[in-house]
């Protein structure tokens, strides 16, 4: 489990990037972070696998603190940055150089990721592969150590379309109710079918924390009204039209798709969960949809 409690944090000295975070991060969820570039996204990842420490606050790893980064939060946790530094091995001698340190490594897994990823052919030096190549090694490794914490910043970076799909396939057979893990991104639309959990961070401050049922609990993702004008026919057969409220609307958006729409969800109707559409509503409504997931 992750915690940070009032996480203050800024490279300049008169400029803070962080003014009071608070997260907590689950075992058996897998979560979305999303925010604006420069919004200090990488950063926090930093701060919670103690490669940085906040100016104040504190930042736990399962009830330790994460600067001290012992043998054994390090085993349990993997990081793989965006910015990918491999050195000068081929893919057996990383494997056998960096295997060990994670007790439940799987060499059969991490063959099969890299066949999965058309990897498993690769003979030369992972540091002269292209960009994309060293991300699927490292994501075939990162996901081969089985690690109850697993965090990403960016992973599907430099991937192309096919093997986008085929990240998405392997992350959601890794998840299970044991494993944290946490995914950050500002390609949204990479994420959508995997999360169960978003985390929006704006501004220096973390504006919520939540689950995807709660989210769409609380708000309606909304087409040129087709759920909500759906409803009200439907009211008004029963003769039950007064019992239709109108929800608050949080955000619009005309797109050639229709008119997409953010409300709140006063009718208690179902609806998809748009990512996109709710990082945007939500940078708009900081203070109300802090409240509303508190």
């Amino acid at each position: 489990m992750i915690q940070l409690q009032n996480v203050e944090f800024g490279y300049d000295k008169n400029r803070k990037l962080f003014n009071g975070v608070n997260l907590q991060l689950e075992p058996g969820h897998m979560y979305g972070l999303l925010g604006r570039n420069g919004a200090g996204k990488t950063t926090l990842l930093k701060i919670m696998t103690g490669l940085l420490f906040p100016q104040s606050g504190d930042a736990f790893i399962d009830g330790e603190p994460a600067y001290k980064r012992t043998a054994q939060q390090m085993s349990d946790i993997y990081f793989l940055q965006e910015e990918i530094y491999v050195p000068h091995l081929k893919i057996n001698q990383f494997e056998d150089a960096f295997a060990p340190f994670y007790p439940n490594f799987k060499h059969e897994q991490f063959v099969e990721y890299l066949r999965e990823m058309e990897m498993n052919h690769m003979l030369g030096f992972i540091d002269k592969f292209s960009h994309g190549q060293k991300k699927k090694v490292m994501i075939a490794f990162a996901l081969a150590t089985n690690v109850p914490l697993l965090i990403m910043d960016e992973p599907t970076n430099g991937l192309d379309i096919p093997t986008k799909s085929i990240f998405r396939k392997m992350m959601a057979a890794y998840a299970d109710e044991q494993k944290t893990v946490l995914i950050s991104t500002h390609q949204v639309r990479d994420l959508y079918s995997l999360i169960d959990a978003v985390s929006i961070i704006d501004n220096g401050r973390m504006i919520f924390n939540a689950p995807c049922d709660v989210i769409t609990e609380k708000l309606l993702f909304d087409r040129d009204n087709e759920i909500t004008n759906k409803y009200k026919e439907e009211m008004e057969k029963e003769g039950k039209a007064e019992m239709v409220k109108e929800g608050k609307l949080y955000y619009t958006d005309e797109t050639p798709r229709g008119v997409l729409q953010v409300k709140e969800n006063v009718n208690h109707l179902d609806s998809s969960l748009d990512l996109e559409l709710l990082f945007n509503a939500s940078v708009l409504n900081k203070n109300e949809f802090t409240e509303m997931f508190k």
